[in-house]
């Protein structure tokens, strides 16, 4: 796979508005880190700029470990996001939000799965939804019907289990169809983690060939929802971006373990090796 044309070269009278501005809403008491990777990725992966919605009570936490990444306190209670904070959320997106990502770290406090709920079906503009943000959505399916744009999931298998309400072990032996068939249903594109991720919009399908099992420790998925929502602000497709971020990450965390081995690996090296990734992609250039 080579880096998409669009994302090849960049014009010299470019500005940060040009590539995207991602709002990241989630976070939680114990799961700050889980947005912090995300933001990192996100800009690491060409986005212009990126906002953290965070829980107001936690927000000096992100000011102090982020130093790219703005942050926009949202209405909490004892570091949760609460349901009134839709409100703020609907009225900063007008201000040239792009995309909105959506579940990390955001816990399942019955408050947040409704706020996660209510964006869904409120907002107009592209979601990447992951991790508690799917979550929300269990036994709650007829919601994701209601997103009036694009919107892509990121769920592993534990997650997709969930969803559907059929055991990991069945979901193994039939990916592709129940992919697909879940993917048609409710309109949009799926990313369903795991070794071989499998990308699909329910026509077009992927494959993922690379990565390792290093990959498997906590916050891989948050890097990887800030690298398919970089991308989509950037201007791919849906399909397309989640195929290519999904083949990016991977060879990120092989790149990484190459260097430092599978059982070392951790999420931020996926975000340290992002730059030689792309690299890699744009030269044609792919590590044997």
């Amino acid at each position: 796979m080579r880096l998409p044309q669009q994302l090849r070269k960049r014009n010299p009278d470019s500005h940060k508005g040009d590539f995207g501005h991602i709002l990241i809403v989630g976070g939680s008491l114990g799961l700050t880190g889980s947005v912090c990777l995300a933001g990192l990725a996100a800009l690491r992966s060409g986005a212009g700029l990126v906002t953290a919605g965070v829980p107001e009570d936690l927000s000096h936490i992100f000011e102090v470990k982020l130093t790219e990444v703005m942050t926009l306190p949202l209405p909490a209670d004892k570091g949760r996001l609460k349901d009134e904070a839709y409100a703020d959320i609907k009225m900063f997106v007008p201000q040239k939000v792009d995309v909105l990502a959506l579940g990390m770290g955001l816990g399942r406090w019955q408050q947040s799965k409704v706020l996660a709920r209510r964006i869904i079906a409120g907002l107009n503009l592209p979601v990447v939804l992951d991790a508690d943000g799917i979550n929300a959505f269990s036994g709650k399916l007829a919601y994701l019907k209601k997103h009036k744009q694009l919107l892509i999931t990121t769920p592993h298998l534990g997650e997709f289990s969930r969803l559907i309400g059929r055991p990991v072990d069945f979901i193994k032996q039939n990916r592709k169809k129940l992919a697909q068939d879940f993917a048609l249903r409710y309109n949009l594109t799926l990313v369903l983690k795991g070794r071989r991720t499998i990308v699909t919009n329910g026509r077009d399908f992927f494959e993922n060939p690379i990565g390792n099992p290093g990959m498997a420790t906590a916050g891989s998925g948050d890097v990887l929802s800030g690298v398919i929502s970089a991308l989509l602000a950037q201007g791919l497709p849906g399909f397309k971006a989640a195929k290519t971020a999904v083949f990016i990450h991977s060879l990120a965390g092989d790149l990484a373990a190459k260097d430092k081995g599978e059982i070392s690996l951790i999420a931020s090296d996926i975000i340290e090796y992002l730059p030689l990734a792309f690299k890699e992609m744009k030269s044609g250039r792919m590590p044997a």
